[in-house]
């Protein structure tokens, strides 16, 4: 962006949308806006345009606490030594159905 342009200094914001009821939300994207109705207005209209949302959140993007991927090894390291919390480490009774 250049110094002239409108919206230079917003804040960048993060879209989740609900595509229907009883969905988790999902990324959608991102956009900048002024404030939290600015942001919600235009992720409506940007991301939901045809009606395949049912629910928005706004997230300010610096809001966002993040891993790494470079230091995915070590991060995720202390789950690889539990097995038992794996659903492979159970056995099924025999009686048990619908799980």
């Amino acid at each position: 962006m250049t110094d002239t342009e409108p919206g230079r200094d917003w804040p960048l914001w993060e879209v989740f949308v609900r595509g229907r009821r009883g969905l988790s939300h999902t990324h959608a994207g991102s956009l900048h806006a002024p404030d939290a109705v600015m942001a919600l207005r235009n992720a409506r209209d940007l991301y939901t345009r045809r009606g395949e949302g049912v629910s928005v959140w706004v997230v300010p993007a610096a809001a966002i606490t993040a891993s790494s991927p470079d230091e995915r090894d070590a991060f995720f390291e202390p789950a690889a030594d539990k097995p038992y919390r794996h659903p492979t480490f159970y056995e099924i009774p025999e009686g048990v159905r619908h799980l």
